[in-house]
């Protein structure tokens, strides 16, 4: 896996060759770093410059791909003119889409009383946090003591398990996550083939994430012939061919870009 710094003259070259550049960003570990509480997860001024620069420049479109709610990135990330993905891609808002996947829609009413369950059964667990994304549930628990973290995995596995095995939910882990979600065919790889059908073009896709939900989008991004880069300490079992080690390496990527014409 190539340290993306350490490549740029070749990736740059390869930019400047495309009409069209769809760049797309996960948000935590991503375009921030991962903070104990979701709400301090604040961009960075620098980077939203960056991508407001970037928005105007004719050659990119930007977006954020995110497991966050539609309307916390809304919140988050208020950069005019950046495609907003939430909910692993289930429902997307630009200046020309607003999409909603059916299926995700219809779980509402499941994922409410899931989530009434999961409060109940997690409330003696310290640290826990039980978010409700509308179309998704998120159980955080970096604030847990290491000793009780696979207590909450357990707890958190046992109340969803009807749920799973009729077929209504799934769920899916990440760093210090859980995630529960509609058991539909839909990630953040479907999410990205989306936003790029919806393009003239089509525009060469880039995608930038740290966390297993990402590995989806970097499979479709490198099987459509583009460019995806893993942040974080390089590690087995991720398919992108590109890597940086941080949020402030993406940073100064982003500053890269801005230097080219």
């Amino acid at each position: 896996m190539a340290h993306l710094l350490n490549v740029w003259p070749s990736v740059s070259a390869r930019l400047l060759r495309e009409e069209k550049v769809l760049l797309l960003f996960d948000y935590d570990g991503t375009l921030t770093p991962i903070v104990a509480r979701p709400e301090d997860a604040l961009l960075p001024g620098d980077v939203r410059r960056s991508l407001s620069t970037l928005i105007a420049h004719p050659r990119y479109i930007v977006g954020i791909v995110s497991g966050r709610s539609l309307d916390d990135l809304a919140k988050l990330a208020a950069v005019p003119g950046i495609i907003h993905a939430g909910n692993h891609g289930m429902e997307i808002r630009s200046p020309d889409l607003e999409f909603t996947h059916e299926g995700a829609q219809a779980g509402r009413d499941t994922l409410a009383v899931v989530k009434d369950r999961l409060s109940d059964a997690l409330a003696a667990i310290p640290g826990t946090i039980v978010e409700d994304k509308g179309l998704t549930l998120t159980v955080h628990y970096r604030g847990t003591p290491v000793l009780l973290t696979g207590e909450v995995d357990s707890v958190v596995t046992e109340t969803a398990r009807p749920f799973v095995e009729r077929g209504d939910l799934r769920l899916t882990r990440g760093k210090m996550v859980i995630e529960v979600r509609p058991d539909i065919p839909w990630d953040k790889g479907r999410a990205i083939e989306r936003i790029r059908a919806e393009i003239d073009g089509p525009p060469y896709p880039v995608y930038f994430g740290d966390d297993r939900t990402d590995e989806d989008g970097f499979r479709v991004v490198q099987d459509m012939g583009g460019l995806a880069v893993f942040v974080g300490e390089s590690r087995e079992g991720t398919v992108a061919m590109h890597q940086l080690d941080s949020p402030q390496e993406v940073a100064e990527t982003l500053r890269l870009l801005l230097e080219e014409p």
